[in-house]
């Protein structure tokens, strides 16, 4: 039987920690401090130890570092802070994974099942893969890399793919629809690589004003124009040695786009109102939603910047060529919600299949989504009743609502408001007067339900 040691300074969190890990058919040691571990450890070298980054005495890294267990135990990092950069560390060290918390207990129990299928494998564990690599395991197939989450043939691609260019300073063009995260694919690439530990800064290029985003990318000193009241340092040089990530880059004005080539070439820009040079050293992650070579013959994009930029392209595969990762997905996003709100709520075979069956024209953007308002309509498990007509559910317009005795205030309110937007077909002035509140009333409760 596999054995597990959990490291955390929380004796509730530890107890509830353990009881999961053993339900999955580990054998589980417990401590609360660096020093407890070490003293565990010495008795019996566990096959995954999970453990928290802050503790009383200590870093979970340091245990990483003096017990060198890399080629023997499967490391996972906990925390429950987005600390980007002891994550890194860690997986540099030689830590399998990291978990933040409230923990994805569905990410955790794959880890658990994969320790628990290597240690039932008649081959002995293979060693760790170099640090800087953070290659998956010899297999060759693994359901996430950083942010991503897909087990399936073409996102194993889009592993390989990230994982040949993460090492290196190349400019990364990434292609595909909205919503199939582009923009977790820059935040794995950023760290995965050598300036992990520089900022990582993204800007949409469509969302702000055109006569603003030059002075955001390039900075302006103080009195280059109305109100510039002090000198401002830009996207570039706040992602000095690091990242900068520019989403929609054809929606870039394209006067501006040759000042960016520029930059791009000679490591150098000026800021608006000023005459002196200012050295960069900026990686360049580019996206679009658009075909490139369409947006370069409709004027919307330079020839010359795209082939800057395009140093090495890579397709974010739309969500319905993605097969079984739409339930993988759907999982876990439900998995989130129930730890946040400290429920059991699960797909029913028949949600599961209509999910499947769906086309998801706004990819896994569009998939979240549907899992969220399904988990707020739905009482218990999700049934068809709780997905919206649009995939294939029964969740159209509803003539009455029915709730059990003791439900909360707010679960009725969300429930009801839901539903009359359901009755409008999301006409939120129409249901914001159907309710009674104003609209603004309505937007507010609506951005509370996206928090939950």
């Amino acid at each position: 039987m596999p054995h597990a040691l959990a490291v955390d300074d929380d004796p509730n969190f530890l107890a509830a920690l353990a009881e999961l890990i053993e339900g999955q058919g580990f054998t589980t040691q417990t401590a609360c401090t660096l020093r407890d571990a070490r003293a565990q450890v010495t008795h019996r070298v566990p096959d995954v130890a999970l453990v928290d980054l802050y503790l009383p005495d200590g870093s979970g890294i340091d245990l990483l570092k003096e017990l060198e267990l890399g080629n023997v135990t499967e490391v996972v990092l906990m925390t429950g802070h987005a600390d980007v950069e002891s994550a890194v560390q860690a997986l540099r060290l030689g830590a399998s994974d990291y978990l933040t918390k409230p923990l994805d207990i569905g990410r955790l129990k794959s880890i658990l099942a994969q320790v628990a299928s290597l240690q039932a494998a008649p081959s002995p564990h293979p060693p760790a893969h170099p640090p800087d690599t953070a290659v998956p395991e010899e297999s060759g197939r693994t359901d996430r890399l950083g942010l991503l989450l897909g087990a399936s043939g073409a996102m194993q691609a889009v592993y390989e793919m990230l994982l040949r260019v993460a090492p290196t300073d190349a400019s990364v063009f990434l292609i595909g629809e909205s919503g199939t995260g582009k923009d977790l694919a820059a935040q794995t690439l950023h760290l995965l690589s050598q300036r992990a530990k520089s900022p990582f800064l993204p800007l949409n290029c469509g969302a702000i004003s055109p006569t603003l985003i030059e002075s955001e990318l390039f900075g302006h000193e103080r009195g280059s124009f109305t109100g510039a009241a002090r000198r401002h340092k830009g996207y570039f040089e706040r992602a000095h040695t690091g990242t900068l990530f520019l989403d929609e880059i054809t929606e870039m004005p394209v006067e501006l786009q040759v000042k960016l080539l520029r930059v791009l070439e000679s490591g150098q820009l000026i800021r608006l109102g000023g005459d002196q040079a200012v050295e960069v050293d900026v990686r360049v992650i580019a996206a679009t939603n658009r075909d490139p070579r369409k947006a370069v013959h409709d004027g919307k994009l330079r020839e010359d910047l795209l082939y800057r930029l395009q140093v090495f392209p890579l397709h974010m595969p739309p969500l319905r060529e993605r097969g079984d990762d739409v339930l993988l997905l759907a999982n876990h996003f439900l998995e989130q919600l129930n730890e946040r709100q400290g429920s059991a709520k699960k797909l029913s075979d028949e949600s599961r299949e209509r999910l499947g069956s769906h086309t998801w024209p706004g990819n896994v953007r569009e998939l979240k989504n549907v899992v969220h308002r399904a988990f707020i309509m739905a009482d218990q498990d999700i049934s068809p009743r709780a997905l919206p007509r649009e995939v294939g559910g029964e969740g159209g317009f509803q003539r009455s609502l029915t709730f059990q005795v003791g439900s909360s205030i707010e679960e009725v309110e969300r429930r009801l408001i839901l539903a009359t937007l359901d009755a409008y077909s999301g006409n939120k002035r129409k249901a914001a007067d159907i309710l009674g509140v104003s609209l603004k009333t309505l937007y507010n409760r609506l951005n509370s339900y996206r928090d939950v």
